[in-house]
């Protein structure tokens, strides 16, 4: 009977049950590759994303290798994972320290492995303003390393973090994947760059790839301290400690924000469960697939963290002049990743910002003091 099960289990991963054709619910995908580990690869995996990914695998008694050259990325994010899992878990994690400019360290890094999820990138508008060239030579280069590596090393499937960046000046909502426009900023075109360069490996080298463009991810051990952290980590850190919070704009502009289990979920979606022909070699959009103003989002942030600082319920922001490269509106249509790898997101921005709350309370004066 056990056996049935699993013979059942192994068909249902590769999308066929009897002939026909459908995705195993998110849940079901984590029971079956718990009882069926795999080698997976995660670079950038001290990084915000990185670690969560880190996290979600080795409690599914996976085999993960990590790649960091703690550009972005923090050791306390690796000692938090290690607290988070149990001891079993934590020794199926091998460590390199090491970057993805250099192509004999992406080399290494993949040599075994079944999944790639490569996160590893310089992140932000502001900072690719300032530093064009350092930017290209993360996203494009090592993101061309890692593409060369998986397929010299013969990876069953690359998942890459692409970026709603992409759509630039397109005006059309929701975003659809096959409507861009104009990048607005070097990291736009950087992303934008690493979705060619998979397109063009598939069809020429035969490599599986999936590309995630990612809407706003927020969530547990993203960095509230450094000179380009997003805004809810910033958001957070600001109004516990009283310190002035600013708003580019006029506040009416929106995001469609997504919590961090969110992408978690897309990711191990997209390695196992896309076995269908057409679900590979392609993007997709990662987003809850709602538009939030950066003044309705100062507002549910100030009314949690009140809860435990209550002089944060007066706190008001400053408004300043909007940033060069920002776009007015994003909202995501996720509905090709729906259809074809079985994306459900669940953390809507209201119930992702209270677990996000929960752990900046607990973790914001440590992770302050870390950084």
């Amino acid at each position: 009977m056990w056996s049935l099960f699993l013979e059942t289990l192994s068909d249902l991963s590769k999308g066929t049950f009897k002939g026909i054709e459908f995705h195993m619910p998110y849940k079901e995908i984590f029971k079956y590759i718990t009882l069926h580990p795999h080698n997976w690869l995660i670079t950038g995996v001290a990084g915000f994303i990185g670690s969560n990914l880190l996290e979600t695998l080795l409690k599914m008694n996976q085999r993960v290798t990590g790649l960091d050259n703690f550009s972005t990325g923090f050791q306390h994010n690796l000692d938090q994972v290690k607290n988070a899992v149990t001891e079993r878990q934590w020794s199926s994690f091998s460590f390199i320290q090491g970057d993805i400019r250099d192509s004999d360290v992406c080399r290494a890094a993949c040599d075994g492995q079944d999944y790639v999820l490569h996160q590893a990138a310089l992140g932000s508008v502001p900072r690719s303003v300032a530093d064009p060239a350092l930017t290209n030579a993360n996203n494009i280069t090592g993101h061309l390393n890692m593409l060369i590596a998986s397929r010299d090393t013969g990876v069953k499937r690359f998942i890459y973090a692409a970026s709603s960046s992409t759509y630039g000046d397109h005006p059309d909502l929701p975003k659809v994947e096959e409507k861009i426009g104009r990048p607005l900023s070097p990291y736009a075109v950087t992303k934008y760059v690493n979705e060619l360069y998979a397109d063009v490996f598939g069809r020429t080298y035969g490599t599986k790839s999936i590309g995630l463009r990612y809407f706003n991810v927020f969530g547990k051990r993203q960095d509230p301290c450094g000179a380009y952290a997003a805004v809810i980590p910033l958001w957070f850190s600001a109004l516990v400690k009283g310190t002035p919070l600013y708003i580019n704009g006029d506040g009416e502009t929106s995001r469609d924000f997504c919590y961090i289990d969110n992408c978690v979920q897309a990711n191990i979606l997209a390695a196992v469960n896309s076995r269908r022909i057409d679900s590979v070699n392609r993007v997709y959009n990662v987003a809850f697939g709602e538009r939030t103003t950066l003044n309705e989002l100062f507002r549910m942030i100030r009314q949690r963290v009140a809860v435990t600082y209550p002089q944060a319920a007066r706190a008001e922001p400053l408004y300043r002049d909007f940033r060069p490269g920002d776009v007015r509106h994003s909202l995501a249509d996720i509905s090709t990743a729906r259809k074809l790898i079985g994306f459900n997101p669940v953390f809507s921005v209201s119930r992702g910002l209270d677990h996000a709350a929960r752990w900046y309370m607990e973790n914001l004066e440590s992770v302050t003091r870390i950084s």
